[in-house]
């Protein structure tokens, strides 16, 4: 069923990419800074009672069920973007190249050498009262999802550029499937180590600038990628490099 058409050594980098991207979303001062209070409204309790282990049971539930609604998103958005590249199969490279312009001004904006304004107004989507169940957390990862904040909302566009020109549909889905991995998994192991994330989180606030940084550098590097067809490329060159590769699938 899942074939070296599908998963194979030339996908390696760019599921890398997504994955590494995902996590960077997560760390993103859009997200990051939110988890705690998402957390502890999602499974309907108050944050001094996150730290109890009993009370804590909803909370570790309530984040799977955030993580698939992020990802019911996330991989219907790379099947979308993968068949949209697939019926402008003609014009691939030439959007390959407009898509990786945009997403280099991204990186440039996050840089700090250039400001684009609307990267600095919030799109969300408000979901209502939906904390304290299983299906107002998976309701809450899909608004999560759809209201692409000023951080989340290039990466995953760089992302969805990269999905786009994969050789097929299910290629481009399995990348947003990493994507949402990323993102997903850390909110899950928040949940489950609170007491402990909670410290972390707090702390690793003050490196908030340095976060931006890297996620500006990852979208230049992204964005040059897709300009220059280095993907391809580089998939290629592991083939050549590391012939056992190709066995994977």
């Amino acid at each position: 069923m899942f074939g070296i058409d599908i998963i194979d050594a030339g996908l390696l980098p760019s599921l890398f990419v997504a994955l590494l991207a995902g996590v960077i979303s997560f760390l993103s001062p859009c997200v990051l800074p939110i988890v705690p209070p998402y957390l502890a409204y999602m499974g309907g309790i108050s944050m001094a009672e996150m730290t109890g282990e009993k009370k804590r049971r909803p909370v570790i539930v309530a984040s799977l069920f955030f993580a698939l609604g992020l990802s019911t998103v996330f991989v219907f958005l790379g099947f979308a973007a993968s068949l949209l590249g697939q019926m402008f199969l003609q014009y691939q490279r030439g959007l390959a190249i407009a898509s990786g312009a945009v997403v280099i001004l991204f990186g440039l904006h996050f840089l700090g050498l250039i400001r684009i304004p609307f990267l600095y107004k919030e799109a969300r989507i408000d979901a209502g009262d939906q904390g304290g169940s299983a299906f107002g957390a998976y309701v809450l990862g899909l608004a999560f999802a759809f209201g692409w904040t000023p951080c989340i909302g290039p990466v995953l566009g760089a992302i969805l550029s990269v999905a786009a020109q994969e050789d097929s549909i299910s290629r481009g889905t399995i990348l947003m499937a990493a994507y949402a991995i990323g993102l997903g998994v850390p909110f899950v192991l928040a949940a489950v180590f609170i007491n402990r994330a909670v410290g972390v989180m707090n702390k690793f606030k003050r490196h908030m600038a340095l976060v931006e940084k890297i996620m500006g550098a990852l979208l230049v590097v992204v964005g040059i990628m897709l300009v220059t067809n280095a993907f391809s490329r580089f998939s290629f060159w592991l083939l050549e490099t590391f012939p056992g590769l190709a066995n994977i699938g």
